[in-house]
């Protein structure tokens, strides 16, 4: 259980890894005669902890990922600061809110839901690289992402967003579902929580403070 503090919100740079290392090797094309190797789809469900960076930014994300119930929460960690919780569902709404005695909320309503299993679907393979101590097959996707999955076990190990945000994948639990009850939104969210209806509109009063990293639902929509 998360100890809450009382401390003001901290909103840190836009486009939530760390000073673990990081890229070591160069790419390694595939041959000839092998057709390249394609990503791994995401499984329905699964829970992961992700240490993200963004320009020396810090933030621990525990991600539970729910596309049979069409939902997706991101629990952000901001070092030595708030806990911020991000709740998307598949129908596009968004809520952002704390938990703490201040009680902050806001609310989204986006084109595109959350991400497809098969998000990576049409994902340019680069070659393999070692990131983190694993071999890794590499893609990029729509100039937007850059995806390192292990070679060995197939799971996802790294990706990095085009601004430079980091996301290095610390645990990945296949199969993993939070309870229902802690996908509820707290009541003040519908009391005080000035939504706002499009993208543009997310762009101009959310993304600067900081409170969701976009370029995932960007993706998702291609």
């Amino acid at each position: 259980m998360v100890t809450m503090s009382h401390t003001p919100m901290h909103y840190p740079p836009l486009l939530t890894i760390t000073t673990l290392l990081l890229f070591t090797t160069t790419l390694t094309p595939t041959t000839a005669n092998q057709p390249p190797p394609t990503p791994t789809p995401w499984p329905h469900q699964f829970h992961s902890i992700l240490m993200m960076n963004y320009s020396g930014t810090l933030e621990i994300i525990d991600l539970w990922y729910d596309w049979t119930n069409g939902r997706n929460f991101n629990i952000i960690q901001h070092q030595l600061g708030n806990v911020l919780y991000d709740l998307e569902w598949n129908n596009g709404t968004s809520f952002f809110y704390t938990l703490d005695s201040d009680r902050q909320c806001s609310s989204a309503q986006l084109e595109v839901g959350i991400l497809r299993p098969n998000w990576l679907d049409g994902a340019n393979y680069v070659g393999q690289r070692t990131v983190d101590g694993f071999l890794c097959y590499v893609w990029e996707k729509a100039d937007f992402i850059t995806y390192y999955e292990d070679v060995a076990s197939r799971r996802p190990v790294h990706w990095v967003f085009y601004t430079g945000r980091e996301a290095h994948v610390m645990t990945f639990e296949v199969g993993a579902a939070l309870e229902d009850e802690k996908w509820q939104v707290p009541w003040y969210c519908f009391e005080e929580t000035t939504p706002v209806a499009t993208m543009a509109d997310v762009n101009g009063s959310i993304t600067h403070q900081g409170l969701v990293d976009f370029a995932t639902r960007r993706i998702a929509s291609i």
